[in-house]
């Protein structure tokens, strides 16, 4: 009987059988796709049979994404030059708050905000009539104001659902004048910058020198922007290191050579093709090195510049302007770092990128011409951020073990998880769900009181007749003074119409057990 103990030893599991499978299956995928390269270069330029196999690969990214870590965020941006009018009565549809699935965060830009100085020193003291109506509309829809940026005429806000708060962090602002040599901000820009459950996102709002002549101008404004606006973090110190940029405003490139006559025909049929190619933004991607690395959806819809106010007619006025997609939406995803053997070259490691790619998907890209306080029409642009949580662990928890009444003291908990830089300067609200923004809250209490906590230190803190007499649903939410936010939320919890609310008639008699 022959020695078999020399023998190699084939597994008999499924772990071999199946590597190879899967490389074979990853290969043949491979192949497929470069197919569907080849396939796609001798596609018709039928719109509709694009839109056809955009739809599919929409439907195969889904997939993908079925079998993946990965998580699909909806954004929603507005940009609108608001020529200095008072906000309408409504935005619902502007923010297509009946949208589904819905969406997780609002940026909304605006040009020309009312800014005379008596106006504009009243809206630092207190919101501008502008983010009171967006406010008013998202806190009821249970969207909270993150942070805002206001340079003047120009204005950023952002928006969030409450489960997201606590994993944006690292929010910085800043602006850039380039009115008047830099001396004026009735144009330039302004940027607010987080990081979203770990991946770092800026948002950069425009209003850039007005004209047909002065497309060279904008460019030298964009690039001065872009030099000049730095931000206090040693990953990300200027608005390219991000890994996604959104770039947004009145960027004010105009259709050039074209006349008036086939520009509104053309408008007029629905045929905006033909006036693609002398946009002035596309023309200058063409030759423009740092506008190639940005990405733009196609513009299908009437340019949204020069309106006469409260109408859909382009200018009628003794200037009569000439229509133009004025205000636009791009993006750009961070180049993966070029490895050099040379030590003076940046050799950034990509293997963040790798592991945690952030994919950016337009589902749309649109005006609306139904708004008509401005001669600017609103621009509206939703995506889907595809991408991997680096970030999943609040930094705080809170507790709240029963319900609370305006009759007795009321305490509850908090437990810091994490690191980051607390101070005895935090606080902890209570706010009513449908809260507007962290500083709406109904009381607030200060954080332990001469020291900072330790991590997973239970520090139990005590609320002292201070709450509401009447009943409804809270949350309490941790204030970081040095992060400006709110980084953690307690479950929500009820608060009971209280003994006083009874005497003093806010209720009816024998609510929750009380008379009068």
């Amino acid at each position: 009987m022959s020695d078999t103990s020399d023998v190699p030893r084939v597994r008999s599991d499924s772990t071999s059988s199946m590597t190879s499978q899967s490389s074979s299956a990853r290969l043949m995928l491979r192949q497929r796709l470069a197919q569907l390269l080849t396939c796609l270069e001798d596609l018709s330029s039928d719109d509709e049979a694009n839109e056809e196999v955009s739809r599919t690969l929409d439907e195969a990214f889904h997939l993908c994404g079925r079998y993946t870590n990965r998580e699909s965020f909806r954004l929603h941006m507005v940009t609108w030059n608001v020529s200095t009018a008072e906000p309408p009565a409504d935005v619902r549809s502007l923010l297509q708050l009946d949208s589904q699935p819905a969406n997780d965060l609002y940026v909304i830009g605006l040009q020309e905000v009312n800014a005379t100085p008596v106006r504009y020193i009243s809206d630092l003291i207190a919101e501008d009539s502008w983010s009171h109506l967006f406010m008013d509309t998202l806190g009821p829809m249970g969207y909270i104001k993150v942070t805002s940026m206001r340079m003047q005429g120009l204005l950023l806000i952002l928006f969030a659902k409450q489960v997201h708060l606590p994993f944006i962090r690292d929010i910085q602002s800043t602006y850039t004048r380039t009115g008047l040599f830099g001396y004026w901000g009735n144009k330039g820009g302004v940027s607010v910058r987080f990081s979203f459950y770990g991946h770092m996102l800026c948002f950069l709002n425009c209003h850039l020198a007005a004209h047909m002549n002065y497309a060279l101008q904008r460019m030298d404004e964009f690039e001065y922007i872009l030099d000049t606006q730095d931000f206090d973090m040693y990953n990300t110190p200027n608005v390219l290191d991000h890994k996604v940029v959104f770039w947004f405003g009145d960027l004010n490139f105009r259709i050039a050579d074209h006349g008036m006559h086939f520009l509104r025909s053309s408008i007029n049929n629905g045929r905006f093709n033909l006036l693609w190619d002398r946009d002035q933004l596309t023309m200058m991607k063409k030759k423009e090195p740092i506008l190639q690395e940005f990405e733009e959806g196609p513009l299908r819809f009437k340019p949204t510049y020069k309106f006469d106010r409260f109408s859909e007619t382009y200018d009628t006025s003794g200037k009569k302007r000439k229509p133009a997609w004025t205000d636009r939406i791009l993006w750009r995803i961070k180049p993966k770092a070029i490895e050099t053997d040379d030590e003076n070259c940046s050799t950034t490691s990509s293997v963040d990128d790798d592991e945690y790619p952030v994919k950016v998907m337009q589902e749309m890209y649109t005006c609306d011409v139904s708004y008509g306080v401005s001669d600017h029409k609103p621009v509206i642009g939703t995506f889907n951020l595809e991408m991997r949580k680096k970030v999943e662990t609040p930094l705080v928890t809170l507790t709240v073990e029963e319900h609370w009444s305006a009759d007795e003291n009321a305490t509850f908990t908090y437990t810091i998880l994490e690191n980051f830089e607390s101070s005895t300067r935090d606080w902890i609200g209570l706010y009513k769900i449908g809260f507007k923004s962290a500083s709406d809250y109904s009381t607030f209490t200060w954080v332990k009181d001469d020291e900072v906590a330790a991590i997973g230190e239970v520090v139990t803190v005590q609320i002292k007749n201070e709450l509401p007499l009447l009943a409804g649903d809270y949350v309490l939410g941790y204030y970081s003074t040095n992060m400006q936010t709110l980084i953690a939320f307690s479950p929500t919890f009820q608060i009971l119409d209280s003994k006083r609310a009874v005497m003093e008639g806010l209720v009816s008699e024998n609510i929750n057990g009380h008379e009068k």
